[in-house]
């Protein structure tokens, strides 16, 4: 029988798959980009010739564009693909799968437990006359503050978080390293990665640079951050299990970390194949 204990912690299971999957993806594509200029630098020809699709016509045939590189410019774009955007486009993964998290743990922990919700929160009157059942009210109750926290600064979110499901995440230096990276993200949204007083203001202590200096990104940051999500999705199965014991947690506690990753990744993967195989027909996709 599944508990609630055992509910959370497969949530944060789901979290660390994506992460090992993250992982393994930025270091496939980097190695990829490092042997293909290892190739183009043995060529002996000074153009290289590369044709791609840049969309779909209506009847789901590619259009094709065709572009010739010098040797040089060809290496500066794949160099700038791979030790630029792979890292940047690596973050948004890492911080989208811990806010998706955390998000989800507070959501499943009001749901399962409304009256952690005070009595003097508001409700849209509309709403209530509307719902057809006691639970859609609740579960309409608990996305307004779902909502509602998701605008808020990850310190204060964290001690929203602290306040329902109990645990202080900002008792926790790996969270504060969250913060600083998930900071780094925003910059890179909203501000071109140039870093301001307001990324200075969430990262405190751990700003990498001063206000109007560009924010670096490189591998060696996305792995460091990559390790530091791991640790997150660790806290909380360890502090989840306290609160409610996990028979599952307890269960798979003892095997081995490499196991665990390995089984993590075939497991997205599959995820990931499932939902491309219901897409096929209408994508019209060709597998091998």
């Amino acid at each position: 029988m599944e508990t609630f204990g055992d509910k959370l912690y497969r949530r944060v299971i789901v979290a660390k798959n994506n992460l090992f999957l993250q992982g393994e993806i930025a270091q496939l594509t980097y190695q990829s980009f490092h042997r293909y200029v290892q190739l183009i630098n043995e060529t002996e020809e000074t153009e290289i010739e590369i044709t791609y699709p840049i969309g779909y016509s209506p009847d789901n045939t590619p259009i094709h564009t065709t572009v010739n590189y010098s040797k040089e410019h060809l290496i500066d774009r794949y160099q700038f693909l791979g030790l630029n955007q792979l890292p940047i486009n690596g973050l948004y993964q890492l911080v989208t799968t811990i806010e998706a998290l955390l998000g989800d743990i507070l959501r499943n922990t009001l749901v399962e437990f409304p009256v952690k919700i005070s009595n003097k929160r508001k409700l849209d009157f509309e709403l209530v006359l509307e719902a057809k059942s006691l639970d859609e009210i609740k579960t309409a109750l608990v996305n307004s503050i779902i909502n509602e926290l998701s605008y808020k600064s990850p310190k204060d979110f964290a001690e929203e978080f602290t306040k329902y499901v109990g645990i202080n995440l900002l008792e926790k230096p790996t969270f504060h390293k969250y913060i600083e990276l998930k900071a780094t993200r925003d910059i890179y949204i909203h501000n071109q990665g140039v870093a301001n007083e307001i990324y200075l203001s969430k990262a405190d202590s751990f700003a990498r640079v001063k206000s109007g200096q560009y924010l670096p990104v490189d591998i060696q940051y996305f792995l460091q951050s990559y390790e530091c999500c791991l640790q997150i999705t660790e806290i909380l199965e360890d502090t989840l299990n306290k609160i409610w014991p996990s028979l599952e947690y307890n269960k798979n506690k003892t095997q081995n970390l490499e196991v665990q990753k390995s089984t993590a990744i075939e497991q997205a993967i599959e995820r990931v194949e499932l939902i491309e195989n219901q897409e096929e027909p209408k994508l019209n996709k060709k597998r091998k």
